[in-house]
């Protein structure tokens, strides 16, 4: 009686063993079945050349930007300059780009279900549209100019990127044969939108200035001189030019280093890494489902130090996605939509998959300071970059020249936001050693929010 008791035991075990297996192989095949299907090794899916071979790749307006054709060989949209320019978006067919949908969304392009797994009977896999407008792109890549650097634009209220565009880049049908030794390739298989963090500089001093309206209560009624350097904790702050008397709209006109060097110093080391981290900018967004580069940031340090973090300079790095959220941010009353790249998803009969869901922010600013920092930029095109570069935009922006040392020229940046009710837009540009941000990235972005807004 014992030994049956003993195996009867020993068996229910066994069968609770075998529940929990089949449990904890169910929950993984569900959140992992799709990883598993759109695996590089599955023959149903990639040719002998390791290239997907099921699924379009289209741009918001139905252009097909890559495709497969009966032979299961990936073939690419007709314009050179197209194709350079949606790279680090389509992706190529090597798989070299991350962040490509090649790549990143192989398992929504093979039309992979809970039901089927990756089987279709018509065999094409899925249609997957981008909520880039690959016009947008093209113009984006010839406004850079050959130079390194990132553009984006999105819709703060919906969360569609419009614009992702990153330099350097190379037609995926004609690789470079140098691309691994020419150094105009570095970084080339990096998207500088999502994945790089670079020196921000004044475009930062938006969030120092953020901080300071909150936490000086007689900001609006200071006066500051400018004589081309400023002392700040034993710590020499230039600026390039002597700016002479100014309040604080001045100062952001101007983009007074020593103004907001000593209202970071007034701040404090709390304070700055609380408003910079409350800004979104030290952390990663998940950009359906591409996880983009968080920034880093250093307050630690001594006075003058922080009086240079204040300014974006010293140890700080941003990445522009989440500087363009931000912005986003400011114009949205303090929340925003965090950025996605898939508009749709459709299967070979036509038939949609689940709605893309927009997903909001945290609050990245209050809503009170953040409509006062909108006002103080709108003023800020007017004053310093010319609001006539901007025709039919209610526009708020801020540039950024961040020094980077080793003989260098500085990063250019430009940032901000329309105000248009039918244009919730906002944008970042950074064009590596660039030079002027107003000039240079302001450039860029006029050109592309001109085409945006204006038509092409």
């Amino acid at each position: 009686m014992k030994k049956i008791e003993k195996r009867a035991f020993l068996c229910l075990i066994l069968a609770a063993a075998l529940i929990l297996g089949l449990g904890f192989y169910v929950v993984r095949y569900v959140l992992y079945g799709s990883r598993w299907a759109s695996f590089a090794a599955n023959r149903h899916l990639y040719n002998s050349q390791g290239q997907l071979s099921v699924g379009r790749v289209l741009d918001r307006d139905g252009d097909v930007l890559s495709w497969a054709d009966e032979e299961g060989t990936r073939h690419y949209y007709e314009n050179a300059t197209v194709r350079k320019a949606t790279l680090h978006a389509v992706g190529d067919a090597q798989g070299k780009i991350g962040t490509g949908a090649l790549t990143a969304f192989a398992s929504q392009l093979s039309g992979y279900n809970l039901i089927t797994g990756a089987y279709s009977p018509l065999g094409n896999g899925n249609d997957l549209y981008l909520t880039l407008d690959a016009r947008l792109n093209y113009i984006a890549y010839q406004a850079l100019g050959g130079r390194k650097g990132a553009v984006g634009v999105y819709n703060y209220e919906t969360g569609e990127i419009l614009c992702m565009a990153s330099s350097p880049t190379y037609d995926p049908l004609d690789p470079p044969e140098d691309v691994e030794d020419n150094p105009a390739y570095d970084g080339v298989y990096l998207n500088r939108f999502l994945s790089g963090t670079f020196p921000p500089g004044s475009v930062f001093k938006t969030v120092t200035l953020a901080a300071a309206i909150e936490n000086i209560p007689d900001l609006f009624d200071r006066r500051w001189t400018c004589t081309g350097s400023t002392v700040v904790g034993g710590e020499t702050i230039t600026c390039p030019h002597v700016h002479g008397e100014m309040d604080i709209y001045d100062a952001l006109a101007n983009s007074c280093n020593g103004v907001f060097g000593q209202l970071a110093a007034e701040l404090g080391p709390e304070v700055m890494a609380k408003y910079t981290q409350q800004a979104g900018l030290t952390s990663a967004y998940k950009v359906s489902g591409l996880t983009s580069a968080a920034g880093r940031f250093d307050f630690t340090g001594t006075t003058g130090q922080l009086a240079w973090a204040g300014v974006g300079q010293y140890n700080d790095l941003a990445n522009p996605c989440a500087i363009m959220t931000y912005m986003g941010a400011i114009a949205n009353g303090g929340k925003a939509a965090v950025p996605r790249l898939i508009l749709k998803v459709e299967n070979p009969l036509g038939l949609p998959s689940l709605p893309q869901w927009t997903s909001k922010t945290g609050t990245l600013i209050e809503s009170s300071t953040a409509a006062t920092l909108a006002d103080i930029m709108s003023r800020n095109v007017i004053d310093a970059y010319g609001s006539g570069r901007f025709p039919n935009m209610d526009i708020c922006a801020k540039s950024g020249t961040a020094e980077v040392g080793g003989g260098n020229s500085p990063h250019a940046w430009f940032a901000g936001f329309l105000r248009n009710e039918d244009a919730p837009y906002a944008f970042v540009v950074l064009v590596e050693n660039g030079g002027s941000g107003a000039d240079v990235a302001g450039s860029v972005a006029a050109q592309v929010l001109d085409a945006l807004v204006n038509g092409y």
